[in-house]
């Protein structure tokens, strides 16, 4: 498949059930906000080794808050509700009950229940208060510009994770400006983040290594530098390759995601020097999702 003068290959992304929460992040301005939940998703690309994947999923307005104030919906993934319940717990308690005016309340109603403010509160020192609202525990938290406002418990459900796509490029700064492009696409879609900085990730990894302490290493098939000296899948024309990794809270968001991101790379097409759309996959074996470029492209 040919789009745009991009070659779309015949192959899909291999990705992974995961579990996954919504926090809502507010406080006195945007800017504290952000402040806060840049923080709290901080490290969290890969559970490779920041033990979850999270990012900021959108902006909400003061009507769409439960305290009426600014405020920023964070997602956060991993591989299980007991190490999620962890992250939740040390995020929100190191960087949203720390940052000035902010609060925090759970995104996801159902699911099953994990402490969001529910051992938070004990930093209260006895002073901290409980009130329920409309069928909901809330904790007020005592701190030094006045309180800590948090809901005692968020929602943990299913979710997808490793959702992914390579742009081949002829130069770095191509390949870059095409995965630009494709995250302010992306950035519209609802219920997914790309957890890696800017939403891009310039080192692909393969499965194993030569050295046994490594899990995984680079995924040399798709280095350029050494394309001469490993058995490399790039022909002589690509100089650059990046990769856009895709959670979601379902199958379909994540497809949604990734659908949005190669129109917006096949629309800069090979004028851009873009020169091929590829995925990352293990061949099938180990995760259960199997995200295929052109069966989305053709949806």
């Amino acid at each position: 498949m040919i789009a745009n003068g991009v070659l779309i290959d015949d192959e899909f992304a291999e990705a992974f059930p995961m579990k996954a929460t919504r926090v809502i992040i507010t406080a006195q301005n945007l800017q504290w906000a952000y402040n806060a939940a840049h923080a709290a998703t901080g490290f969290a690309t890969s559970v490779i080794a920041c033990g979850c994947e999270a990012g900021v999923e959108r902006e909400l307005a003061p009507e769409e808050t439960p305290d009426g104030r600014p405020g920023v919906a964070i997602l956060l993934f991993a591989m299980s509700g007991k190490e999620l319940g962890k992250q939740i717990e040390r995020r929100i308690g190191q960087c949203v009950l720390t940052s000035p005016t902010s609060a925090a309340f759970a995104g996801i109603d159902g699911g099953e229940p994990v402490a969001l403010g529910k051992n938070l509160r004990f930093f209260g020192d006895g002073f901290q208060q409980s009130k329920f609202i409309g069928g909901k525990r809330y904790w007020r938290v005592p701190v030094m510009d006045g309180e800590f406002l948090v809901e005692e418990t968020t929602g943990i459900v299913p979710a997808v994770g490793g959702g992914n796509f390579l742009v081949l490029a002829e130069s770095q700064p191509q390949a870059l400006a095409a995965c630009e492009a494709a995250i302010v696409a992306m950035k519209r879609v609802p219920n997914v983040i790309m957890p890696f900085p800017g939403g891009v990730v310039r080192s692909g990894s393969k499965v194993g290594s030569k050295y046994k302490a490594l899990s995984a290493s680079t995924n040399d098939a798709f280095c350029p530098t050494i394309r001469g000296i490993t058995r490399s899948q790039l022909s002589a024309e690509v100089g650059s390759v990046m990769e856009i990794v895709i959670d979601g809270l379902t199958a379909d968001d994540v497809s949604a995601a990734t659908r949005a991101g190669l129109d917006a790379v096949i629309r800069l097409g090979a004028a851009a020097g873009v020169r091929r759309i590829s995925a990352g996959n293990y061949g099938g074996k180990l995760g259960k999702y199997h995200f295929r470029l052109r069966e989305i492209l053709a949806s």
